[in-house]
Order: structure tokens, then sequence, then C-alpha cells
């Protein structure tokens, strides 16, 4: 397999935008019509995250060490869509007919056996991983909403009670489903640290549009049921490292690092840990005054409350004001560009991808190492 001419053949084909993806699943359905029911009525969602998890498995090809982990992520998470070994040939032939449609002339012998090679460590290693994983987890979760606090009339904190216990990491996300919006699974993070109870947190934002935060925001009560997929995602403590600790959140992007805070709360000796969290107008800062509490508590933490729709010089209310002073103004990048220098700091980063995109640009100028930053953006998750 030649690395180089896959992702040079992949570059001509996303080129082509939306196109692709409608071919691909028109020539899925068209073959196989009994796997239309895995998917949810409106596509376009779906579209989207085919040509991202291509684009991601491609660039990474020629690097298998973090390849591999992300392709077990996510056969393991598969799982939830009632995918089975028998479906993988289906959707590489696919594929193959998609790619070959729109590469055109360019289309070869080398390319075809690429593609092939390619999708055949694809589908093993996914495979394996869900096999693996169905010996001792459940492809989902069934949990019941115990508690929804209405923070704003975007935003929701609900508490979950899965049916049975969810491991995962502080940082990790799972995809959750409601009864009223069958098979559109949106991703969001849980935003504690486990529990002795085993209740999940999740910190809901409505995204104009969508078909599953809306449901989660206006229309859950308690009482209510879910689904939820595997955990995933990288977003997660190096528990090896000595390093102090910098957290970036914008919005909701708080919540995996809430999580990820709450386990370095469990040290018998936390490192020192700021904590930047941001939104445009103060409104915004949902979770300031449960953050505040923590602050005033944690000698080692530090909370920086920022917004940057919002003039300076206002006076604000003490709900308002962190442990570390009042609210900052400007983007939240230049916020913690200024508390810095951050070099010798672990930093992890979370929230709207263009905010996640200016931090970590930030942190690399001020001397962090890039392979000190985690990061996650919810643009296209949360919907």
């Amino acid at each position: 397999m030649d690395a180089q001419r896959l992702k040079d053949s992949f570059d001509r084909v996303a080129g082509q935008g939306d196109a692709v993806a409608l071919f691909f699943y028109s020539d899925l359905f068209v073959r196989n019509p009994h796997l239309r029911d895995m998917f949810p009525v409106g596509m376009s969602g779906q579209r989207d995250k085919l040509l991202r998890a291509l684009g991601h498995i491609v660039a990474q090809v020629d690097d298998l060490p973090a390849l591999v982990p992300f392709l077990r992520q996510l056969g393991r998470d598969h799982r939830r869509f009632g995918i089975v070994a028998e479906h993988y040939p289906h959707v590489g032939a696919s594929l193959l007919a998609t790619l070959r449609h729109f590469t055109g002339d360019d289309w070869t012998d080398d390319v075809e056996g690429d593609w092939n090679a390619a999708y055949s460590l694809v589908a093993k290693v996914m495979l394996e991983a869900a096999d693996e994983n169905a010996l001792t987890a459940p492809a989902w979760w069934n949990g019941q909403v115990v508690a929804v606090e209405r923070r704003r009339f975007d935003i929701a904190v609900l508490r979950v009670q899965p049916d049975r216990p969810l491991p995962y990491r502080p940082g990790q996300s799972v995809a959750l489903e409601v009864p009223s919006r069958l098979r559109h699974w949106r991703y969001y993070s849980m935003a504690n640290a486990p529990r002795p109870d085993h209740t999940v947190d999740f910190h809901v934002r409505l995204v104009d549009g969508g078909p599953v935060s809306p449901v989660l925001v206006r229309g859950t009560e308690t009482g209510d049921r879910v689904r939820m997929g595997a955990p995933i995602g990288t977003l997660t403590l190096d528990e090896e490292s000595p390093r102090d600790v910098l957290l970036v959140a914008g919005s909701t992007g708080l919540a995996p690092l809430k999580a990820i805070l709450e386990q370095i709360s469990q040290r018998t000796a936390p490192p020192r840990v700021h904590l930047f969290f941001g939104a445009r107008t103060r409104d915004g800062l949902y979770d300031l005054e449960d953050l505040t509490k923590l602050a005033g508590g944690l000698p080692w933490l530090t909370v920086v409350p920022a917004v940057s729709d919002e003039p300076g010089g206002h006076g604000f209310s003490s709900v308002l004001t962190s442990g570390d002073g009042d609210v900052e103004h400007g983007n939240l990048s230049d916020v913690v560009a200024g508390h810095g220098p951050w070099d010798g700091r672990d930093a992890y980063v979370c929230g709207p991808s263009a905010m996640v995109g200016h931090t970590v640009e930030q942190l690399a100028r001020l001397g962090v190492a890039r392979d000190r930053i985690r990061l996650e953006t919810f643009a296209d998750a949360q919907r």
C-alpha cells in the first residue's frame, strides 16, 4: 500500500464535497436495502461524519500506532448501530464504487489495490475490537434521567443513571440517543469523574437546527430514558505527568475538563491547576457558581472566567466572581495567553473549533510543546 498515493487519491475525491457521501450512501442502500433502517431518516449529519472519518483514517494511514487505537475505538463504538461482521464487505464494496466513480480516469489498478488494502486493515481492526468488547460490555447502556437543571434557555445539565456501570475515563464522551430521535446519536462528554452511584452528568447546549440537543435541553424531564454508546475520546489526563495543568474551556466544552478537574482533586498531592472558562457573555458562564465554590476550597486551583462579547468596566455579581477575581474580557485564547507563559504545563482544551484552534496556536507560541496539548472540539458533535 502506497500511503502517499492513497492520500493524493483521497484529496481528489474529498474535494468534490457532499456529493461523495451522497453517492456512497445511495449505492449502499440500493445494494443493501436492509441496512437503511440502521441510519436516521435525515442523513445530512451522517454524510459529514463519513468524510471526516475517512479523512482522519487516510491522514494517519502511515502512522499505525496512532491509527489503530482510533480504529479500535471506532469498532467498539459502532456496536451501538447493530453493525456485525457481514456488514463490512457491503460497506467496502460501496466505498470502492464511490471512490472509483469520483476518481474517474485517474483510477488505476494500483489505486484500487491501495484502497482495498486500506479498507481491509480498517475492517479487520474494527471487527477485532468489536468482538473483544462484546465479551465484556453491552453494545449500549440504557439510562434514566434522574435530574434536570436548566441553567439558561439553551443550556441544561442532565444527570443520568445508567442501568449498569459505565466504565470511562474523565474527559471521554459517549453518543446519546433519545427515543423521539431514534438513530440520531450525538456525542456528549461526561462532566464528572466516575462516582460510587455510577451517575453521569452531561452539559447540553441547544444547537439551532439540531435534531437532538433541542430535545435534551427543552423537552427532557426526570424519568425520561436515553441510550448511551461506548465511551470514546483521548482528551484524558496524563496520569504519569508531574507537570502542573492548564484547562481551557469554551462554553459547554467545560464538561470534560470539569471531569478531569474532579479526577485531579482525588489525588493526595494535586498539581497546580489553572482553569480558564470562557463564553460570549456573562450569562454564558453557566457553571461559574459551582467553579467558584470549588476554587474557594481548593488552594491549588485557580479559576479565570472570561467573556468575549461584552465591554469591560462593569460591576459583577458575587455569583460571577471566582476565587481569582472578576470576569476578564477578551477572546479566551488571548486571555489565556495574557496569563502565561505556560511552558512546563500540560494543557487540555475543549470548546468551539475556532477557540480551540486559536488557543492551541497561542500556547505553541508561548512554548507549550504540541505533544503536551490535548484537545477536542464539539462544533459538529452536539446537535
